[in-house]
């Protein structure tokens, strides 16, 4: 898909279109996203073997939902469509700013507001028992 993509769209980029700087390092900037996913990629599913040829780690499965692949994969949809809609317009290459706000959104879901709500929840104080029972008590009363 990537390289179904990269082609033309780098080919129709050159040939055919402008050529201007900005172009040039957008086109360029794709190319290096695609192929370090790709690469990333082929080290993740990679097997690894002894030195008596048996088999260690069969390798990541690219296909596991919720995997880090599935990330990598988006990011190279995300590309390849940006390359081919920056042929109708060059304002189409913010679209790779979707990429990094994706990876904050995450990392705020995953990481920090997990850490500051436990982190909030350590600093109140324990109500013990008695005192839990006399406030029972009062706010029966209360009713």
């Amino acid at each position: 898909m990537a390289i179904g993509c990269a082609a033309p769209a780098v080919l129709l980029s050159f040939l055919v279109f402008e050529f201007t700087k900005l172009t040039v390092f957008m086109v360029t900037l794709a190319l290096l996203i695609l192929g370090a996913a790709y690469q990333f990629m082929v080290f993740m599913s990679r097997a690894k073997y002894s030195e008596s040829g048996a088999l260690l780690d069969s390798g990541n499965d690219l296909d596991m939902e919720g995997g880090i692949a599935e990330h990598v994969k988006d990011l190279i949809i995300l590309t390849s469509g940006t390359l081919l809609l920056s042929l109708i317009s060059n304002y189409f290459w913010m679209v790779l700013l979707l990429a990094p706000i994706r990876a904050a959104w995450m990392l705020w879901g995953a990481v920090i507001q997990p850490w500051l709500s436990s982190r909030n929840a350590a600093e109140e104080p324990e109500v013990d028992e008695k005192k839990q029972r006399k406030l029972d008590r009062k706010m029966r009363r209360m009713r």
